[in-house]
């Protein structure tokens, strides 16, 4: 699979030694376009069991090519942007699958500014890709080697830096919480230790072993967590947080053991950002366009806006970028704090979230109930030729008078209803994905209904 987020497939199976070669090669390329020279090149992975194989394969393609590679080992991908900005690499690779289970491994590629490719640039990688014939070094220009083993620290420093200027570090520690963290085994585990030891917060840290054996299903939502929520209520934690293995996505917990749902991670944190003191109350918010309309309650607080921008953490840096946007993100727990890195960022959430209950003296159930709620529901249809089109031409003509974007699919907001629909071509599957969001599950249900009608007669 390859997209704007990278490659990624099963080892030994669709991800191969000649396809992980072959990627790297396309991103070096890339990253050496218009520049002369030595050219640095940070490279890490998520932890995952195997991902030294994937990482030594992509060290040696990029050092083939000439790049003097930085290996951070195992690293979250937002230390790698970190890591980039702060060697002055040209770009880094991360070995890592995501929230995908254990057979899966890929590579993320990032840019020199930290963040991760404008879609233009990812599909130049794609296409260099398939074009083969990357250029190799002479043996006397290949790359040299080299580790840097202070990555965690250097991003919980600059957490902590971003932090102290917009609430009190001092304040978060007096309250001494006690956090329940899951860290799946993977590469999130070093730095959330090292972040909450650092804000006072007694930890409980489940999985945190660096074996890369994942304990459960990874992606960090409500029916993979039930150990958490466990832990929670039995250690009488104030919160749980759970990262996914590369670290650039956190689901919360409340201090009942309740999962509130990853939704609530990118609006607790514009909160604790638009409501610090000083802090620029009109500033917008970027999130892409499947994400909770909960952000625009969130923003509307402060006078602020919610810039929305096509689905994928490219377009939404993209978005924040062109905007001036000093937060922004995803509904699926990726929170973008670009006085950290321009990468979702679960250290930066985690930091965030604290940060806002000691300011405001509540607890997390609390927060969360001071937002309005919604049900999100998600479908998929079968697609054929020529059927997105009919479909956005229906739903046009079904919510004629509604407000309408069409930057990815076609969304359609019902100020009315306090809803909104999202139809859009998958960019994996042959299938088109519909998301509806209303106050109630019933409400969502009814609007996919309607919405499906509208496409069965196109």
């Amino acid at each position: 699979m390859l997209s704007v987020s990278g490659c990624r497939g099963i080892v030994g199976a669709s991800l191969t030694p000649e396809t992980i070669c072959r990627y790297a090669l396309a991103a070096a390329g890339w990253m050496r376009a218009g520049r002369a020279g030595p050219m640095k090149v940070v490279v890490a992975r998520d932890g995952r069991r195997g991902g030294e194989v994937v990482a030594s394969i992509v060290i040696g393609a990029l050092r083939a090519a000439g790049c003097s590679v930085i290996d951070l080992g195992v690293a979250t991908t937002p230390t790698a942007g970190v890591m980039v900005r702060r060697h002055n690499a040209a770009g880094g690779l991360v070995a890592t699958a995501s929230h995908n289970p254990g057979e899966w491994n890929g590579l993320k590629p990032i840019t020199r500014d930290g963040c991760a490719p404008a879609p233009a640039d990812a599909a130049r990688i794609v296409e260099a890709f398939h074009a083969g014939g990357a250029a190799l070094a002479p043996a006397d220009a290949l790359g040299g080697l080299d580790a840097d083993d202070t990555a965690a620290h250097a991003h919980v420093a600059a957490v902590l830096e971003a932090l102290g200027r917009i609430a009190s570090i001092d304040a978060i520690k007096a309250r001494r919480f006690r956090v329940a963290l899951d860290s799946v085994n993977a590469s999130g585990a070093a730095g959330g230790r090292l972040l909450l030891d650092a804000l006072g917060c007694d930890l409980v840290h489940l999985n945190a072993a660096p074996t890369g054996v994942f304990p459960h299903t990874p992606e960090p939502t409500a029916e993979n967590l039930a150990g958490l929520c466990a832990q929670v209520r039995d250690a009488k934690a104030a919160v749980g947080f759970a990262q996914d293995p590369d670290a650039d996505r956190l689901a919360i917990l409340d201090e009942r053991g309740g999962y509130i749902g990853e939704e609530y991670t990118l609006a607790l944190a514009a909160w604790a950002l638009l409501g610090a003191p000083g802090a620029p109350k009109s500033a917008p918010i970027a999130a892409n366009l499947s994400t909770s309309r909960m952000l625009d309650d969130v923003a509307a607080r402060f006078g602020a806006r919610v810039v929305r921008t096509p689905v994928g953490e490219a377009n939404v840096v993209e978005g924040m970028r062109r905007e001036g946007c000093p937060l922004g993100g995803e509904g699926n727990g990726g929170v973008i704090w670009p006085e950290v890195v321009l990468i979702r960022d679960s250290l930066g959430a985690m930091a965030l979230t604290l940060a806002l209950a000691t300011r405001e003296g509540k607890t997390i159930s609390e927060l969360a109930a001071a937002i309005p709620a919604y049900a999100i529901v998600k479908r998929k249809a079968p697609i054929a030729d020529g059927l997105a089109e009919r479909a956005f031409r229906a739903l046009r003509s079904r919510f004629a008078g509604e407000r309408f974007d069409d930057q990815d699919g076609l969304r359609v907001d019902i100020e009315s209803r306090s809803a909104w629909l999202h139809v859009r071509p998958s960019n994996t599957e042959p299938i088109l994905r519909l998301i509806a969001e209303a106050p109630t599950q019933a409400d969502a249900e009814r609007l996919l209904d309607e919405a499906a009608k509208a496409i069965e007669g196109a």
